[in-house]
């Protein structure tokens, strides 16, 4: 019946003025959370990015600093660290000194321990080298214990003839 009714009545205007202000309220509680969110995440994103940009910020000045000091820093790198003197506790000498003794050992050592390394893949045609010259030494032994049965019989029979 209300909708037979005419609504231009003041009543029915004011009520369809309310109407339209509940549904612009309702819109409005929709969006606002929508509005919220997209606000937090943006401001977020803009926090994140100047933590970023701070990061890049100290890196870049650290970066210029190394630059700076370039020329210093390749004086360093090529200096031999073994020149400069390390504080040690006194106590401690008589410990360095063997620790250095050790290390020329281990430096003097290492270039034979190295061949022994590098010939292990060789070891087969060594041991078969080495059977090898055990065989002709074998033989040569016999050929020379022979030799020396041959000299005994004739120094023998040299005594022999001188003696008669």
């Amino acid at each position: 019946t209300l909708d037979l009714a005419d609504r231009k009545d003041p009543c029915f205007v004011k009520f369809s003025e309310m109407e339209k202000m509940a549904n612009m309220q309702a819109e409005i509680n929709e969006v606002q959370p929508l509005l919220l969110s997209v606000t937090i995440v943006s401001t977020l994103q803009f926090y994140f990015i100047g933590k970023k940009c701070e990061i890049l910020q100290d890196m870049n000045r650290h970066l210029e600093a190394v630059l700076k000091e370039k020329r210093t820093l390749r004086k360093m790198l090529i200096k031999p660290r073994c020149q400069e003197s390390l504080p040690i506790e006194a106590t401690f000498h008589k410990y360095v000194v063997e620790l250095l003794a050790e290390a020329v050992t281990f430096i003097e050592n290492l270039e034979s321990h190295l061949q022994a390394v590098r010939s292990i893949p060789q070891i087969p045609n060594i041991m078969k080298n080495m059977d090898t010259a055990l065989t002709k030494t074998e033989m040569l032994v016999m050929e020379l214990e022979e030799l020396a049965d041959q000299i005994l019989k004739w120094s023998k029979l040299q005594k022999d003839v001188y003696s008669d």
